[in-house]
């Protein structure tokens, strides 16, 4: 979780950037967050419509947020822009002004400033005129409600079927013996193809290890051969290797690929580089799992440029995403039909059949991304894609199908609006969707769904796998899913989940030297960690009781949360944030839960 990936982060203590750094900027070009009011059916104006909750925890933080700027300041950078819209019409003296104000103002290193505000001009500039946004609505929206209204993001509601809710019937257990369906997930690869053994760790940049970081002096490790704990995306080398592995470790029954390709370098990317690593990581994972093997993909929010940048399809010429959902369709067109290659051409989503009885549908989560800066032009189910997943998922429950949902940014980091009619769909299909799949944040969590009567029994879990990525202070890692089925009548439900990951500390020095061949081993499995038979919504809902009242269990979660390489216990405020989250699978109840505990602090910092 960053603010320009606003994801994964590392603690206070390690700030070494002015606190405003290059999220702020982002701020200012992005609009990074969602509405602080509470999602419908909550009147705006309750005591959860005034909450400014941020998700991240505290020792995932890059050392920069935009929560730290103040109201003047923030209120000074947007009038400097509304200024400079009504006198100049010239985007690029515009895009000057702002980048100057962002240096003089120490909110980025000046290179970071000038080649941000270069990227993002054209597109957020043609959102912000028309989004009709008056600095003090933009301000509270960053900083708060102390610092003016916002109300953009009308609250709106999708259609359901006038279709009866089929009568619920509680999972039960497969019998001994019944098949299951391994799956191998992946997501989060972050490839840096300038990435340098041997370079800085600790750099002025918000990406660092890579060629224009610097190299390490005597007195400092240096970015390791595989990879390196801190603020640093992985060489292709390392990509190339756990595809090494996993092809060994078949065979799959099939793949699920939630997207975010590129590096965190989100102030100097171009088209033809997102392209080029889309289609590089693309076609290694063709050569290394072969023909044979399906993958279903996912867009992240990474994939584009400017990060984020996902305008709906009404958005069309060259502002629009036709050139990187154009090669999406060209690039997965050996695993993908023509039908799921049309609506990735229209918006970045798609249904396939996986088996008999088992659809996938691939959500293109920018669509819900409060970072997403088009959404301010009209954030109301964008692309038609949650009335499209209705009619989805009722075809499907008509037939008797079950579906698996795959998407990029977990559901209860969405906005508001859109995170409530997602969490209404998921109740009011529960019998037909049997797993939900999703990535972001770097880190091993899930979060959970609950009826909406009372928010007491357990329908659903939104599994949020670790990343392939090191970024921030990670061991890198990938996820396999058994799942049950397949054979007539199967739930495909899923039964237990393995987690692998690379020993950073033992690839890069055996003995002193890089291994060559490192060992991509299993960190844990989930049933035998947690001593749970299957991982059925009850199971998990279980598994939070536990972790509430037996902190050994709580601590080790804790640590394979970090994918086995964290530096200090969760405790008091840390604990209570991240047992919050894991209930949460819609944004308002994570303001709520804020609530009720008494948190004053920020759990999660948003993505970008």
């Amino acid at each position: 979780m960053t603010v320009y990936h606003c994801s994964v982060a590392h603690h206070k203590s390690r700030m070494k950037r002015p606190v405003f750094g290059v999220c702020a900027v982002f701020t200012v070009w992005i609009l990074f967050s969602a509405p602080s009011g509470s999602s419908y059916p909550l009147e705006v104006g309750t005591e959860s419509a005034k909450l400014t909750f941020v998700e991240e925890f505290g020792r995932f933080q890059l050392g920069f947020s935009w929560r730290n700027m103040s109201c003047a300041v923030c209120k000074a950078i947007f009038a400097t822009v509304d200024i400079a819209l009504l006198s100049d019409s010239n985007m690029e003296r515009v895009a000057h002004a702002l980048g100057e104000a962002c240096v003089r103002l120490h909110l980025a290193e000046p290179q970071v400033c000038r080649e941000i505000t270069e990227l993002f001009r054209d597109d957020f500039i043609r959102a912000l005129q028309e989004s009709f946004l008056w600095p003090s609505e933009a301000c509270a929206l960053l900083v708060g409600p102390t610092c003016g209204h916002f109300d953009i993001y009308a609250h709106w509601n999708v259609s359901l079927p006038r279709i009866p809710k089929p009568p619920v019937k509680p999972p039960t257990p497969p019998k001994p013996g019944s098949p299951q369906s391994r799956i191998l997930f992946l997501t989060d690869i972050h490839w840096d193809a300038q990435y340098a053994e041997g370079s800085l760790v600790d750099c002025k940049m918000p990406l660092c290890c890579r060629n224009d970081s610097g190299r390490a002096s005597w007195k400092h490790t240096g970015a390791g051969y595989w990879g390196t704990y801190g603020e640093c995306d992985l060489p292709l080398r390392t990509v190339e290797n756990l595809l090494q592995n996993v092809a060994k470790s078949g065979p799959w029954d099939w793949v699920y690929w939630t997207g975010d390709i590129p590096a965190h370098n989100v102030w100097s990317q171009t088209r033809a580089q997102q392209l080029n690593e889309l289609v590089t990581i693309t076609r290694l994972i063709h050569k290394h799992l072969g023909p044979n093997v399906t993958v279903y993909p996912a867009v992240g929010n990474h994939e584009s440029t400017p990060v984020n940048s996902f305008p709906p399809p009404f958005v069309h010429g060259n502002r629009s995403s036709h050139w990187l959902y154009d090669t999406m369709a060209e690039e997965w067109a050996s695993w993908l039909p023509e039908e799921a290659l049309e609506t990735i051409r229209h918006g970045g989503f798609y249904t396939v059949e996986v088996q008999r009885g088992l659809r996938v549908v691939s959500l293109n989560m920018n669509f819900c991304a409060r970072e997403n800066y088009w959404l301010m032009v009209n954030s109301t189910d964008p692309a038609d894609q949650l009335q499209w997943l209705i009619r989805i998922l009722q075809e499907s429950e008509n037939k008797g199908e079950k579906v698996h949902i795959i998407g990029h940014i977990p559901p209860g980091l969405c906005l508001s609006s859109w995170s409530w009619n997602y969490y209404h769909i998921v109740n009011r299909y529960e019998s037909t969707i049997t797993g939900q799949f999703f990535g972001h944040t770097h880190v091993d969590e899930f979060q959970m769904f609950y009826d909406e009567d009372t928010l007491t029994r357990p329908l659903s879990v939104a599994f949020i796998a670790p990343s392939v990525t090191t970024y921030v202070n990670l061991n890198p890692g990938y996820r396999v899913y058994y799942v049950d089925g397949n054979y007539p009548g199967s739930s495909w439900m899923v039964l237990d989940h393995e987690t692998f990951i690379l020993n950073l500390t033992l690839a890069n020095n055996l003995p002193s030297k890089p291994d060559p061949n490192p060992s991509w081993t299993l960190l844990y499995r989930a049933s035998k960690a947690y001593g749970l038979s299957t991982l059925f919504p009850s199971d998990m809902d279980a598994l939070i009781k536990v972790m509430k009242n037996d902190d050994h269990v709580f601590q080790r979660f804790w640590y394979l949360f970090h994918k086995g390489h964290v530096s200090k216990p969760c405790t008091d405020t840390c604990k209570t944030s991240l047992i919050c989250f894991l209930h949460s699978g819609r944004y308002d109840l994570l303001t709520h839960c804020e609530v009720l505990h008494g948190d004053k602090h920020s759990v999660r910092k948003t993505m970008c």
